[in-house]
């Protein structure tokens, strides 16, 4: 996907990034507007989800979806997560996510999401975003209609 941002960059990016809980996924489960909204993006981009698996039912909830689950040990979460994000090539990523342990991957990728729904957000998240909103659907639809981001970032 090309989005030219006036007086801003221009994005080419085809990888999409996302946090399970709290960001796709409320207590573990991922809701059907989610859902659709992931198989239309798959078009687009390669999508990876990354947790630590807080309620150990990621892998199911993730099943028949075109994303590849990247599960990893809550401990190193953080820097898990940016380098991730860096060996598949920052310029070319979107990261979406809410939690501390999210910060360091919205800083490495090319256009950074915060989501703020149920389970809030990390306040240092939304400074590292380069837009934030208020649900994981908005967070999504941004991606399928491109122009409400240069709407956000335009000069």
């Amino acid at each position: 996907m090309k989005i030219v941002i006036p007086e801003y960059k221009t994005l080419e990016v085809d990888r999409l990034f996302l946090d399970f809980n709290g960001t796709i996924a409320v207590d573990g489960i991922i809701p059907a507007g989610v859902r659709q909204r992931l198989e239309q993006l798959a078009a687009e981009f390669t999508i990876y989800v990354l947790t630590a698996d807080t309620n150990g039912n990621a892998k199911e909830q993730c099943q028949g979806l075109p994303v590849i689950l990247q599960t990893f040990p809550t401990g190193n979460a953080r820097d898990y997560k940016k380098e991730l994000v860096k060996a598949t090539g920052s310029r070319r990523c979107v990261a979406v996510g809410n939690g501390r342990n999210d910060e360091l991957m919205l800083r490495e990728a090319a256009l950074s999401i915060a989501i703020m729904d149920r389970e809030g957000a990390y306040g240092r998240v939304l400074r590292e975003a380069d837009l934030c909103v208020r649900s994981m659907q908005d967070g999504l639809d941004l991606l399928l209609y491109p122009n409400r981001i240069i709407a956000g970032l335009r000069g």
